[in-house]
């Protein structure tokens, strides 16, 4: 299994540090590589960590919509 996708994949995480560390233009600019190069990893990954992502998006997001709809329910019921 070719483990090219991990060197774009700690680009980011490196740029995503750099970026919460930074408030000027540089850490935008660390923001936006960050965002590519974790992308780029996602699409260079094998089709296994694909997949297993995919699971865990699909099992967690049901989860955090229904937290979601029950705070939006509390706050309109409070007006």
């Amino acid at each position: 299994m070719p483990l090219f996708f991990l060197l774009s994949l700690c680009t980011g995480l490196l740029s995503s540090y750099i970026y919460r560390r930074c408030n000027d233009e540089v850490g935008q600019l660390a923001g936006v590589i960050a965002a590519i190069s974790l992308i780029i990893s996602l699409v260079l990954a094998p089709w296994e960590i694909q997949l297993l992502l995919l699971l865990i998006v699909l099992l967690i997001t049901p989860k955090l919509l229904w937290k979601n709809n029950d705070n939006f329910r509390q706050d309109s019921s409070g007006q």
